[in-house]
């Protein structure tokens, strides 16, 4: 005969492991925490290689020089961008503003905005790959692997970058 004690300890035990909180996705430790789960995916076939200088300290002096960029403008910005991982290689760019990058379109229009910023700097200019190259080819250059971009709030799409 079966312990009815034991069959609704074991039955509150099953439902604690199945109900409780777990991270949004296995692969994504950020995701659920800066952005919402991505909906959607893509990979990048990057036409650059990475430097051999880049590292972790090259990825975040990008991010701080980006960040130092937007905040120098006369208006709030209207999105943020990070990095995150072990070695800085996760870049992470969040929407400020409501309705910013609520859709795909929007997300690739501020990445195609990014690219037009790219291909102005130095860095690419002084290489002579400036009319070429994409963000995404820049952020391979850095090392950075992956990109997600999101509205902070209900969308977010993510690109591996090889």
């Amino acid at each position: 005969m079966t312990n009815p004690r034991a069959v609704v300890a074991l039955v509150m035990l099953a439902s604690a492991v199945v109900l409780a909180p777990r991270p949004a996705s296995a692969g994504d430790r950020h995701a659920g925490y800066y952005y919402p789960e991505p909906a959607t995916h893509e990979v990048y076939e990057a036409r650059a290689t990475t430097l051999p200088e880049a590292n972790r300290e090259v990825r975040l002096g990008f991010v701080v020089g980006v960040t130092q960029t937007l905040l120098r403008q006369p208006y709030a910005p209207a999105f943020v961008i990070f990095a995150k991982g072990d070695e800085a290689e996760k870049m992470i760019i969040v929407g400020l503003a409501e309705g910013y990058m609520n859709t795909l379109y929007r997300a690739r229009a501020v990445l195609a905005m990014l690219t037009a910023v790219a291909r102005s700097t130095r860095f690419l200019n002084e290489r002579g790959v400036a009319a070429y190259l994409t963000f995404f080819d820049l952020a391979k250059l850095l090392g950075f692997t992956r990109i997600t971009i999101s509205d902070g709030r209900t969308f977010a799409h993510q690109i591996t970058i090889r």
